[in-house]
């Protein structure tokens, strides 16, 4: 998963879908869901990143993260869905494929 930080984290959202999860290094359930999203990219070959909440206050801020993990979904840029705490993996990518499937059947 791709680190995102400034610039960086806005061009990435603009994927046609992208998933982000906000998350630090101190946070328990944020190391029990990193190996999982990590899975979720390969299979699902689609753009995922992490976002330090430590390193980045000013985007974390910005996107009202008040608990971590939490999970964005982003279509073009814009918010479509988010997951806060450490889900299941297939109650995850349940909602990934559903904002796949729906904005790009």
């Amino acid at each position: 998963m791709k680190e995102l930080n400034g610039e960086e984290f806005y061009k990435f959202v603009r994927n046609k879908i992208a998933v982000v999860d906000f998350w630090a290094p101190w946070c328990m359930p944020c190391l029990v869901l990193s190996p999982v999203l990590e899975e979720l990219e390969k299979e699902m070959e689609i753009p995922f990143g992490k976002v330090n909440v430590d390193e980045n206050i000013d985007i974390a801020r910005e996107f009202g993260i008040m608990s971590i993990p939490t999970i964005i979904i982003f279509s073009n840029g814009e918010e479509v869905e988010r997951i806060v705490g450490a889900l299941p993996k297939e109650e995850i990518k349940e909602k990934i494929n559903y904002y796949r499937g729906n904005l790009f059947p």
